[in-house]
């Protein structure tokens, strides 16, 4: 007996269609490696589809109020409230991520994002007008800058999709989102919530795989192309959005690390680290993977971490005692599994550094020591269940093993010294410096990194703010 696939389709003007060409690709859980759903494989002529029902939608949303896009965005938040289960079942499907974890961790901050950018759209203001030349009144307008080429990740599908279509929405802009061919699940089903609310056009998915985002980011009409990704799609995205100067906004890999100077409280250090790290199974570009302990504490730190990842648990979606399930992909497996087969000598596993089972993509919570800054798994993102430590002797040091990287998103500083702990953050050359925590963010704050991490900024005003563009309006007195 065969299980019928399900069939999931892009969301275009208003409508679910399948590829033009009727290509698909097959979707599979993580969890079993085996394939649940097909997806379409789009091509040009779906993208084309997608960024004509986006231009014509245009022109009534921008000129929409900003209590009216606020209106719906919280019906959108609603919405998503109320669906909130089948939010969470289409996600584990995407990513075997715990149940538990996705209703607790996921859905709140969604929700309370999309709030958030509705709030912001009631802000879309210029400073006040002004006279900076005799008989002359200058204005500044701020605008939407059109439609928006959205690309978001596997590793967060339903909130790094939020992160895109809320605060472009908000600002006035249309949207055409592709997820990742691995998890289009809920993308599609946030499409069937969305569609019942705003304009037909307004939002729109299309799905498919690397070829289909370099097609929507060469399409001539996006005014602007926004990736969650890796640095190499950041660099792609980047130089094809150049051809015809479009704007770019980018938030690429990291490589965080995660000081721990000698008057640290160890146990709860351990804790919150371990966690951070660990948490959705290391897929997460703001992990606690690099950790750098003063010299002094170095031995028993390192003792408590792989303590710590020897009781912490991976498994099913519907087991509330794991904290992680499994990687996203086989790929992504072949890639955390290379890291470690190629460890240099020196290096020495302190826990886990193998799969779990032999069904599924589950991989061991992972402490590496003995490494040094030049070493591959210290220099590039691993993106898996695995933290690297690093010994250091003072401050200087820390400071120049920490920026000694290539990515620039965010880091953390774990000490009592307030003074310290300041030097830190203006030092460390990433674009969060979290102090005694590691991971939190608000709707409020901004999220982006500098160097290879990208540029422009998720959350807050600022992120806001990227999805519009600055007009100078200047009228004479006279």
């Amino acid at each position: 007996m065969t299980t019928e696939l399900r069939r999931l389709r892009n969301y275009i003007n208003g409508e679910f269609r399948d590829a033009a060409d009727g290509r698909t690709i097959d979707v599979v859980d993580p969890t079993t490696g085996e394939v649940y759903a097909t997806s379409p494989l789009s091509g040009q002529a779906d993208v084309d589809a997608a960024m004509e029902a986006a231009s014509a939608a245009f022109p009534a949303w921008r000129d929409s109020t900003p209590a009216e896009r606020q209106k719906v965005l919280l019906k959108i938040a609603d919405a998503f409230e109320e669906r909130a289960e089948e939010l969470i079942a289409a996600e584990v499907q995407n990513t075997g991520k715990p149940i538990a974890l996705t209703a607790s961790e996921e859905i709140p901050p969604m929700v309370d994002q999309i709030r958030f950018f509705a709030g912001a759209a009631r802000l879309l203001e210029g400073r006040s007008a002004g006279e900076y030349m005799e008989g002359m009144t200058s204005i500044i307008r701020r605008e939407p800058v059109g439609v928006c080429a959205q690309v978001a990740p596997w590793n967060y599908p339903m909130m790094m999709a939020v992160w895109k279509f809320a605060p472009a929405l908000a600002a006035g802009n249309t949207v055409v989102l592709k997820p990742s061919d691995t998890t289009p699940a809920s993308t599609v089903l946030m499409a069937e919530i969305i569609g019942q609310i705003v304009p037909k056009g307004v939002f729109n998915v299309v799905c498919g795989d690397r070829e289909t985002g370099k097609a929507m980011v060469e399409h001539p009409t996006p005014a602007m192309a926004s990736i969650t990704g890796s640095v190499r799609a950041g660099m792609q995205v980047a130089e094809s959005a150049a051809k015809d100067v479009k704007r770019v906004h980018l938030e690429l890999g990291g490589k965080a690390p995660v000081v721990v100077f000698e008057d640290t409280d160890i146990e709860k250090a351990v804790e919150d680290i371990s966690v951070a790290g660990f948490f959705n199974a290391g897929q997460d570009c703001t992990a606690a993977t690099r950790v750098l302990v003063h010299e002094s504490i170095h031995d028993e730190f390192v003792a408590a971490l792989a303590k710590a990842a020897s009781e912490t648990k991976t498994g099913q979606p519907d087991d509330e005692d794991v904290l992680y399930g499994p990687l996203n992909n086989a790929n992504q497996l072949k890639q955390v599994s290379g890291f470690i087969d190629r460890l240099p000598a020196h290096a020495k596993v302190e826990a886990g550094g193998r799969r779990v089972g032999d069904k599924g993509y589950f991989y061991a919570p992972t402490v590496v020591s003995g490494l040094q800054q030049d070493d591959e798994i210290v220099q590039n993102e691993v993106f898996g269940p695995v933290i690297t430590v690093q010994s250091f002797t003072d401050e200087a040091q820390a400071l120049e093993y920490a920026n000694g990287v290539e990515y620039a998103l965010a880091s953390s500083v774990w000490t009592k010294d307030h003074a310290r702990a300041m030097r830190m953050s203006k030092a460390l050359d990433f674009g969060c410096v979290w102090i005694n925590t590691h991971i939190p963010l608000v709707a409020e704050m901004p999220h982006g990194g500098f160097k290879k991490s990208g540029y422009g900024k998720d959350l807050s005003a600022y992120g806001f703010e990227d999805y519009t563009r600055i007009k100078h309006v200047m009228t004479s007195l006279g």
